[in-house]
């Protein structure tokens, strides 16, 4: 069972989004909150395999708890939930390293999709948050060009996880095994001295590999 906390301010929001969810046999809400604060102390009190989190909430928003949960709890996945009308609120929790961006207004099957996305170890990004998002990342200011001591594979590797592949999809695409993926994935943080698979991505954008 994939156990969920969903932290959302407006009531009828959360049960929507419950309800969606648990159309999916494998995934039930286990725990709820309407501030970032609540949610981080459901967190204290049980695990959940992943953390979805509205942007905007009273008391602690879903930036900080984001902050807080990632610090604290590494092995748990992080969806921030938005209506995506604020383009700095993405770019910090972009910044943070979490693992997808929900819209409030996503049907059911993106939704399961991009929770599903996220536990594998992909990037969820919708089309219309990364439409966004992306152009913001690449008028940054110039980045060096890659690290030229990443090997062919490693770049192979970098461009699927700009793609937002899961570890089982780039080793699907390069016909190597998933933990094949996954060390050489951790080579490839060391050497760029990144934290996260996030970070990896934004990367690659950046540096035109995708």
């Amino acid at each position: 069972m994939i156990k969920i906390l969903l932290a959302e301010d407006q009531a009828m929001v959360r049960q929507g989004l419950k309800m969606m969810i648990e159309t999916d046999r494998e995934m039930k809400v286990t725990g709820e909150a309407s501030n970032g604060k609540e949610a981080v102390d459901l967190c204290v009190q049980q695990a959940f395999d992943i953390v979805i989190l509205d942007i905007r909430m009273p008391v602690m928003d879903g930036i900080e708890a984001a902050k807080i949960i990632q610090s604290r709890w590494k092995q748990t996945k992080i969806l921030m939930l938005t209506t995506f009308d604020n383009n700095e609120y993405v770019m910090d929790s972009l910044k943070i390293g979490v693992n997808g961006y929900l819209l409030k207004n996503a049907d059911t099957e993106s939704l399961i999709r991009s929770i599903r996305s996220a536990l594998e170890g992909g990037l969820a990004v919708e089309d219309q948050v990364a439409a966004k998002v992306m152009p913001l990342l690449l008028h940054k200011q110039e980045e060096k060009i890659p690290d030229p001591s990443l090997t062919p594979r490693e770049r192979a590797i970098l461009v699927c996880i700009g793609e937002g592949l899961s570890n089982h999809e780039t080793a699907e695409r390069l016909g190597l095994s998933v933990g094949t993926i996954k060390n050489n994935t951790s080579q490839i943080l060391q050497k760029l001295e990144l934290r996260d698979r996030t970070q990896l991505a934004i990367y690659a954008i950046r540096h035109h590999l995708v």
